[in-house]
């Protein structure tokens, strides 16, 4: 299902996945639905430096484990900037600190459709 392109025009997406072909789905998803897609990057190192170079950043998607290390030090940096992010994982939401259990979490996989919706649908705002 694709997005739908009210939801992701003009809207600045970061991708963060280590799944080349999981990260190329969303890229490619979200680009038809309007989207400009930052990234993919694959690990928290690289998210990182593109989120402190980034000035828009409307939403994003984070694979939990990102070559065995866990990405929660990018939902902090995302959450200080008040930017809204979705954990697409195969990890279950125990899995997530205490602190970041009430964002979104969908387990894999996972439709860009419905990570859009939840991003920038009516509900999420």
């Amino acid at each position: 299902m694709t997005p739908r392109s009210e939801l992701l025009a003009g809207r600045s997406v970061l991708v963060v996945e280590d799944e080349y072909f999981i990260a190329d789905d969303m890229r490619r998803i979200f680009e038809e639905g309007g989207a400009t897609v930052i990234g993919p990057v694959g690990s928290v190192g690289d998210a990182l430096k593109v989120i402190a170079d980034t000035p828009k950043i409307d939403g994003a998607v984070l694979d939990i484990n990102l070559r065995e290390i866990m990405v929660f030090p990018v939902a902090d940096a995302l959450r200080q900037r008040g930017v809204p992010f979705v954990f697409a994982t195969g990890y279950e939401q125990a899995a997530i600190p205490p602190h970041l259990r009430d964002a979104v979490h969908c387990e894999k996989p996972v439709e860009a459709a419905r990570i859009a919706e939840m991003l920038f649908g009516r509900s999420a705002r």
